[in-house]
């Protein structure tokens, strides 16, 4: 029959050492007169200077607003109740910064006589920004899924308006989308304070350069805009600009033949953008019939809505030259 092991004994000495590499603060509160005993490190935590006659009141006096009946609450529970607890809590240092404690403690150490409650302080002020990030990440998440999904949905009942069959749907959803998640794809830090997102003309690049397998790119389109960055609401609102203006001259103008030429030019004068799009030597009239279709109230309510801007039209034979205005500040979100 095999022998338990020898429990190992460590000495003070030792049991200090562990307690300061692990960076726990000591405490202890005696009830009756309300006198509250810490370490050093449990000073340095709570931010207080060492008093000779240090109460649970002077501590609370420490602890965040927001925190403090809950503390208070959760400690006088303590009084009468034998056993552990835990309560995590903010405090006010004197920097005006917020520390995050882990209160941990034995009430009455198991015995009603003693009166007192002794226990640990330690440092989760790491832990709970951590915390804090995951839930806004979550929260962010949600947002973006939402709107996701409304714009899914908005452009699937503006689509489903302007065809006439569901093939031509399927097709023109597909390509709206595919516009949205390639603009996606360039969301990116950049740096210099360029902004948060694509640069613009990467913007203009990455989206026309698909025409190029239906043979309508071959250096016919040159892009010369600002060198800005975009914040990704701004990205994504101009993917859809970009979009429905090439699937339009695709239709009726510059792009639609071998001779069309489409210039796009940006110019930044104090804090406003302007985008010109010029189509030339396009096939026929390229102005719609009804003025105001699905997709020019895609494009309005984009640019105004979305983007905070304006937009014109200036129509002739075989082109049209688009001019969009925008604060350079909306281009940043």
């Amino acid at each position: 029959m095999s022998q338990a092991k020898p429990q190992p004994e460590w000495t003070t000495e030792e049991l200090w050492r562990a307690i300061k590499s692990a960076g726990v603060a000591l405490w202890t509160w005696v009830i009756d007169d309300d006198t509250f005993v810490m370490d050093t490190r449990a000073y340095e935590l709570c931010d207080i200077s060492v008093e000779a006659n240090l109460t649970f009141e002077h501590l609370s006096a420490k602890v965040h607003p927001a925190d403090r009946d809950r503390v208070r609450a959760a400690f006088n529970a303590t009084r009468g109740i034998d056993g552990p607890f835990e309560i995590d809590f903010r405090i006010l240092t004197n920097a005006s910064d917020v520390r995050w404690i882990s209160a941990r403690g034995q009430g009455n150490e198991g015995d009603a006589a003693t009166k007192k409650m002794t226990g640990i302080f330690l440092d989760v002020t790491g832990r709970k920004q951590a915390e804090e990030g995951h839930e806004l990440l979550a929260g962010e998440m949600s947002h973006r899924v939402k709107n996701l999904l409304a714009l899914a949905a908005g452009l699937t009942t503006i689509t489903s308006r302007s065809t006439d069959t569901k093939e031509e749907m399927a097709k023109q959803l597909t390509q709206r989308l595919a516009a949205l998640g390639r603009a996606h794809e360039l969301v990116r830090p950049l740096p210099d304070g360029q902004g948060k997102a694509a640069l613009l003309g990467d913007l203009f690049t990455v989206l026309l350069a698909p025409y190029d397998d239906v043979g309508a790119f071959a250096g016919r389109i040159r892009v010369a805009v600002p060198r800005m960055g975009l914040g990704e609401k701004a990205a994504t609102g101009l993917a859809l600009v970009i979009h429905e203006l090439a699937t339009n001259s695709l239709k009726y103008g510059a792009l639609s033949n071998d001779k069309g030429l489409l210039d796009i030019s940006g110019t930044l004068v104090e804090d406003k953008v302007e985008i010109v799009w010029n189509e030339h030597n396009g096939d026929g009239e390229q102005q719609p019939r009804a003025p105001e279709g699905y997709g020019s109230k895609l494009l309005q309510r984009t640019v105004s809505g979305q983007l905070g801007g304006s937009i014109g039209y200036d129509w002739m034979d075989g082109g049209v030259v688009v001019t969009i205005r925008m604060d350079e500040s909306s281009l940043s979100g």
